[in-house]
Order: C-alpha cells, then structure tokens, then sequence
C-alpha cells in the first residue's frame, strides 16, 4: 500500500511534533519530513515531492498565506492550514481556502484538545483533491464583472435558493455568489466549516459578492438580495413559513457527520417551499445532501450539481447525481448563469 507523504510546516516545534503523532498514528500517512519556514519548506517540497503539505497560518519570515500562494502557483498541490483560534487567524484561513488550500483545522486549545484527531482523515481527503492553479484577485474581479454585466437586467421571481458544499466550497461558493446579481435569489448555505471560520466567511463573501451576504441568525427574512450562510457549531439552519419565510436554528444531532447538516437545509426547503426552490450541491467529500436534493426535486424543485472535472472533491455532488437528486450536472463556472436565468421573471429569448 502506497502511503500518503505529508510535510508539516510550523515555526513551533512543539505544534509539529502533535501533528507528526497526530498523522503517525494512522498507518496510511507517513510524514516525511517537516520545516520551520517556508524557506525550509520550499526546499524541502523540491527535495521530498510530498502529496499534502500541512501549513501554519502564521510563520516567520513570510507568512502562511505568501506562501500558499507561491505553491499554487508555481507549484499547485493539496494544503491544510493549521490556524489559530484569533479573528485574525480565521479570516487569514478562510483567504488561505479561497486562494486554494483544500481545507484547515484550528490548532488543539483548552477544551479542544482532541482537534487533530480529525487531521489524518483530512489528508487522506486532500490527498485525493483536484487542485487548479490559483486565479489571481484581478482575474477573478475581471470575470466577476463581465459576468454580472452580461446578466442585464434581472428580477427575482421570488423562488429560494438552497446551496450545499463541503470541502473545496469557499472557492466554490465565492466563484457563485460574485457572479450573481444584487438581487439575486432568497439563498440559504450549509457549508461544513469549523465554527470559529463561518462569520469571517461570510463577511468575506460580503466583501466580494454584489449581494448582502451574513451569518443565519433565528428569525432572519428571506428576501431577493439577501444570503445567509449557516453557522458552524452545534445548530442547524432550517427554513419555516409558508409566505413569510425565515431561517430557524435548531439544535441537533451531527447528520451525515455534520452540523449544520446540508440535508436538513434541504428538507427543509422541500417542506416549506417545494417547486418554489432550487436546489444546488457543490464541491466536497461524503453524501451528506444528496437524500435532501432528492426531496426537494421530488417536492418539484429544479436542481443542479456541480460536474466532476469542476469539483476539488467530487463526492457529495457524485452521491446526489448517482440517486437521481441531480436534474442537470454543470461546471462551476457556468452554475451562476444557469441560476440566474432560472430564476429570473425577465426571460431572454
């Protein structure tokens, strides 16, 4: 059995050695070698070929994020970043997962010791994700306004948009929402995400994208023009009401593994609005929205996935598409236009 290679960058050698008994424990992983720069880690990438590398957020001499963006673009291979549980360290790793590291964990602190426990399972998932070379910030703004200025004119005809997405789903969903207009659909997210990273996300979408886009709160309108994105933690969102529709928080169980839980956003959606929704599945690993896409297109929703070639993992759109929850597969970046114009009162012909 060929074992997964991993290099662990860290200016702490204590962080290091947790990550390197963190991985060791698992038979299929086998660290090759670790750095305390990203000097050392340049150097060590060429001399050891390593399929994932684990990256510190904050390190001496350049930072984590300089450095992400050096190896994907010169260099485009699977990434974890180890973060700080800061508000500066979240935005930092939510830049880190847009410019295209595959995923991130907090490093361990009191009360969450155990948090690299779930770090070898990571890997073993980078291992197998496709990664592209980065698009740099004037090319994505570039394509985000020819995009929206190709729309023209747009009208939401008041049918709510459901988006689930795991790993990979920050450049996904950041790719989507840039090239929606300001009007753009009621739209509801669950993206598994640590839950100390969901508001610097969502305020990072906010930034980026032409519509208001914040953190679900109980209680919350939906309205054209407004997106709210789960947050990470112990409560799934949910949406209730028949013409007056808002977000629920609820606590529960983990489903699928997950809270908040792609599949309990869609059955919701399937109950409350049926073919007054649409449904989208995106990038990421497992099945978890596949059976709520399913009920939302057996409720008459129209629902798309994102295609196998587009897909940093292609697993939770595969699972969707293999049960006939998937009306109609598409790359990524030609998602947005196919929502819009589904969605839109004003038809072109």
């Amino acid at each position: 059995m060929k074992r997964i290679r991993v290099l662990v960058v860290d200016d702490s050698s204590t962080m290091r050695g947790l990550i390197a008994t963190a991985l060791s424990s698992d038979a299929e992983i086998e660290v090759v070698g670790q750095a305390e720069d990203p000097l050392q880690a340049r150097q060590a990438i060429k001399a050891l070929n390593p399929d994932v590398v684990t990256l510190d957020v904050e390190m001496p001499n350049m930072s984590g994020l300089e450095f992400l963006e050096k190896i994907m673009r010169l260099r485009p291979m699977p990434v974890i970043m180890v973060s700080t549980l800061t508000s500066r360290g979240a935005e930092e790793t939510v830049r880190a997962l847009e410019i295209g590291a595959v995923d991130c964990i907090e490093k361990p602190r009191p009360g969450n010791e155990h948090n690299f426990e779930e770090l070898p399972f990571k890997v073993k998932i980078a291992a197998m994700a496709r990664v592209r070379p980065l698009t740099t910030e004037s090319e994505r703004q570039k394509n985000a306004i020819e995009a929206r200025s190709a729309h023209g004119q747009y009208a939401s005809d008041g049918r709510v948009l459901a988006i689930g997405a795991s790993t990979g789903g920050v450049e996904a969903l950041i790719e989507l929402l840039s090239h929606f207009p300001e009007n753009c659909p009621p739209t509801v997210i669950a993206q598994h995400m640590p839950p100390s990273f969901t508001k610097s996300f969502a305020n990072r979408l906010n930034r980026l994208c032409p519509a208001q886009v914040q953190e679900a709160t109980h209680g919350a309108k939906l309205a054209p023009g407004q997106v709210f994105l789960a947050p990470g933690g112990s409560l799934h969102l949910e949406i209730a009401g028949k013409g007056d529709l808002r977000c629920v928080m609820k606590a529960g169980d983990r489903v699928n593994g997950h809270c908040p839980s792609v599949d309990v956003l869609f059955e919701s959606v399937a109950r409350s609005c049926g073919s007054r929704s649409v449904g989208v599945i995106l990038t990421g690993m497992g099945r978890d929205g596949a059976s709520g896409l399913l009920s939302m297109r057996k409720a008459g929703a129209r629902t798309f996935g994102q295609n196998e070639s587009s897909c940093i993992v292609y697993g939770m759109p595969k699972a969707a598409f293999d049960i006939g929850a998937v009306e109609k597969q598409l790359p990524l970046d030609r998602l947005a236009a196919a929502i819009v114009s589904e969605t839109s009162t004003i038809k072109k012909h």
